[in-house]
């Protein structure tokens, strides 16, 4: 079984970890990301403290953490947009051994900021909903909660 011919020069590069490195440089082709990181940590600097100033230690350092690794998805992520996913009949290497790796990472320090799904409101129950309402029009001088006439004291009179 012969082997492939490998095409000579370097293999195409996600450029990912070049963000780890503190000096690194963002592929040229990908310096949008950038502006896509600062504009999100502005947004979670504004989410959890309101300003830079109010950040704790740790939170700093995860956000941090949560802009080094969101960079890298993201460069991984327009890799695989422009060579595909899919190479000699399997899934490219960095989405096979990385990306859910730093995705489930990027999702722990998030929940380690406090940033949760919102939670949703209680369910209102009908029929308790109904008897407030009415208990609350009885004992209300104008005639309930949104104001008016009374039609039952109406119906009644007539």
């Amino acid at each position: 079984m012969p082997e492939k011919e490998r095409k000579k020069g370097r293999p195409p590069k996600h450029g990912g970890y070049s963000i780890m490195i503190p000096r690194g440089e963002l592929p040229e082709n990908r310096k949008y990301i950038r502006r896509f990181l600062s504009d999100i940590r502005g947004k979670l600097i504004k989410d959890i403290a309101g300003a830079e100033q109010n950040l704790t230690g740790p939170q700093a350092l995860l956000i941090d953490r949560v802009l080094a690794k969101l960079g890298i998805i993201r460069c991984i992520e327009e890799a695989c947009r422009e060579t595909g996913v899919i190479r000699d009949g399997q899934l490219v290497p960095v989405l096979r051994e990385n990306y859910i790796s730093y995705c489930n990472s990027l999702r722990l320090d998030l929940q380690a900021l406090g940033i949760e799904r919102k939670k949703t409101e209680e369910i209102i129950n009908l029929s308790h909903y109904i008897e407030e309402r009415y208990q609350a029009k009885e004992g209300s001088p104008e005639g309930g909660i949104t104001g008016g006439r009374d039609h039952r004291k109406e119906e009644e009179n007539e």
